[in-house]
């Protein structure tokens, strides 16, 4: 499947008015921004939040928005909408700076993107257990990383697809390490956030009977299916898309209160807006381990988990990444 990518050259003043008007005048209600502008706690909108930049230049005012269109769009009418929405904002605004307008479109194939992959995605161990892509064999994995088969007692083959999770980021490993020490025969699991799957497919493996696992892009449940199927064991992992935060029918689709552990390796203040549901997704005496978190987030969110009803069990740093692990 083909896809077009469009980016507009405008003003940091101006690019929230900018993707307003790409809705509401072309139906476009999905955009990126790209700016130099420092994200603060005030700019958090609609649950979404970033939750650490990159090193940025200075701020001179310029930005780009960005937005992904079906390859089946008709480009002229969208280069025709832009320009009217640009014509019009100079002429009703004289002196606002909404910069040039500038349309740049670029057609790409989604095997692009996912063959980008393989420049830097290999194989690794975490403890006892393989990590190694699709593309590679268990020999040629073992061999580039220097293991001997007799290190590993446990392997996942993984394909990240169009979702996110290799399990080679520090936050992903801190959920393994201490999914390693503290799952048991016969734990059901929630795997919030689910990427990949690859907490879901490893918790089978070190003897989950079931999981289930959430994530609000579709994508991520379709790949975590594919990955599941890859590593046999369908039939043991269900994927749902939806928000365990807002959607009642989701929840009430999922073992509320049954689950011995939940894992929800996602961002600090998802973690906190979601922290009644991940309260009542928990199993009496069940733990609940977090992690994606950065380290000027790690008290608020361990203060944010107590007031809910969670006893702290232990914290775990990798770099500046976080994981605290609560019982109910």
């Amino acid at each position: 499947m083909k896809y077009i990518s469009c980016k507009i050259s405008t003003t940091t003043d101006a690019e929230g008015l900018i993707a307003y008007l790409l809705d509401d005048r072309l139906g476009i209600d999905s955009v990126e921004f790209i700016d130099n502008v420092p994200v603060d706690d005030s700019e958090k909108e609609g649950g979404f939040f970033e939750e650490l930049q990159p090193d940025l230049a200075a701020d001179d005012g310029s930005a780009i928005v960005q937005f992904y269109l079906d390859e089946n769009v008709v480009i002229s009418s969208i280069k025709k909408g832009v320009a009217e929405i640009f014509d019009e904002l100079n002429q009703n605004n004289p002196g606002f700076p909404v910069g040039s307008g500038e349309l740049e479109i670029s057609v790409s194939d989604d095997s692009d993107w996912k063959d980008k992959w393989k420049e830097y995605f290999h194989a690794f161990v975490i403890g006892d257990l393989l990590i190694r892509p699709s593309w590679e064999s268990r020999e040629e994995s073992l061999l580039n990383i220097g293991k001997s088969s007799h290190d590993i007692n446990h392997e996942i083959v993984i394909d990240p697809g169009m979702a996110f999770g290799t399990g080679s980021h520090e936050s992903t490993r801190l959920v393994i390490e201490a999914m390693q020490k503290y799952l048991r025969e016969g734990d059901e699991i929630l795997d919030v956030g689910t990427g990949s799957g690859i907490l879901s497919i490893a918790a089978l493996l070190y003897g989950a009977e079931k999981t289930d696992g959430t994530d609000i892009d579709e994508d991520a449940v379709k790949t975590a299916y594919e990955n599941v199927k890859e590593n046999g064991l369908e039939g043991k992992a269900d994927f749902f898309a939806g928000d365990i935060g807002t959607d009642e029918a989701l929840r009430n689709k999922l073992s509320f209160g049954h689950y011995n552990i939940v894992f929800a390796n996602i961002l600090a203040d998802i973690i906190i807006d979601m922290k009644d549901a991940l309260y009542e997704a928990t199993a009496p005496g069940g733990l609940l381990i977090t992690s994606g978190i950065i380290d000027f987030k790690e008290k608020e969110v361990l203060d944010t988990l107590l007031s809910v009803g969670f006893r702290h069990v232990e914290t775990n740093h990798d770099g500046e990444w976080v994981s605290i692990i609560f019982e109910k």
